[in-house]
């Protein structure tokens, strides 16, 4: 399965994020009311209203920390992050099984990504289910850990059997559409880096730069 799984949040951040998505007012509305056609028909979570002011702020800073991480930007070549938006599960809540529509009102949907705010211990479910041809895997991370996967897997939320799940979810479109293009770079990137770091400049080395520079000009649109 083809996803990444990073550190975003440091611990004075999450708790800045934490006092701010606690507070219950009439910023919080039915999910549903942001999904699309099917995904509406298994959606049962509280998203946070997009245009007040806490999710406007909140979503400002996250795309510059996801805009930020090397490592993030090598795996995912983002063009534009769009569509973020903070969601709340309480007891007796899931997100049944789904794919992301492929263009939103916001970009075209080749990446998305949870982060997951609250500790995973304070709360018993919320699994996030991403599926694969062949298998499937069940994603709780730690408080301020992020995971991005290809929209194109199908994906479900497990529900909420006590406390609640708080997470920021958005959607990624990248320079290279194709999943298996975005992991021949990731590698020759990643693979490039580590030598480097190893043995420092060379014209072996910046042969490779090279060839990553130029299929990155040639895949990406």
């Amino acid at each position: 399965m083809n996803y990444l799984i990073s550190p975003l949040l440091n611990d004075e951040e999450i708790q800045i994020f934490k006092s701010k998505l606690n507070i219950d007012n009439e910023d919080w509305q039915d999910g549903k009311k942001t999904a699309g056609s099917h995904a509406a028909e298994v959606k049962n979570n509280l998203q946070l209203e997009r245009e007040s002011e806490t999710s406007k702020t909140l979503s400002k800073f996250i795309t510059r920390k996801i805009l930020s991480n090397p490592l993030i930007k090598s795996f995912s070549l983002p063009k534009k992050i769009h569509g973020i938006m903070f969601t709340k599960s309480r007891e007796g809540m899931k997100y049944g099984r789904h794919i992301d529509n492929a263009f939103m009102a916001s970009g075209r949907a080749d990446l998305s990504f949870t982060i997951f705010i609250n500790e995973k211990d304070s709360y018993k479910g919320g699994e996030l289910i991403v599926e694969n041809i062949n298998s499937e895997s069940a994603f709780k991370l730690n408080s301020g850990e992020i995971i991005i996967y290809p929209s194109t897997y199908l994906h479900s939320v497990k529900e909420i059997n006590k406390g609640e799940r708080i997470v920021c979810v958005g959607w990624l479109e990248s320079y290279v559409k194709s999943i298996e293009e975005r992991e021949y770079l990731f590698d020759l990137d990643a693979g490039a880096k580590s030598l480097l770091a190893k043995h420092g400049r060379s014209d072996d080395l910046d042969l490779i730069f090279k060839s990553y520079s130029n299929l990155l000009r040639l895949l990406g649109n």
